[in-house]
């Protein structure tokens, strides 16, 4: 199983750059731009800082998925 994110069409639809959003979260943009492309896996503090600033439930930005064999 692979963790799977929303975090990039949920950071443009706020209008945010990755930079702002950064910020928001206290990390680098290029945080930002791994975890946006799958290829970092946050913390669970990462994790729950970004649902608070989207105000969504966890389980409504990250997700598993079956990897593809």
């Amino acid at each position: 199983m692979k963790l799977t994110n929303r975090v990039k069409s949920l950071r443009s639809s706020n209008g945010w750059t990755q930079e702002q959003f950064a910020q928001m979260i206290g990390v680098t943009r290029q945080t930002i731009i791994s975890l946006e492309k799958g290829s970092y896996t946050p913390s669970l503090l990462l994790a729950m800082q970004i649902t608070r600033v989207f105000e969504r439930p966890v389980e409504s930005i990250f997700y598993l998925e079956e990897e593809s064999e």
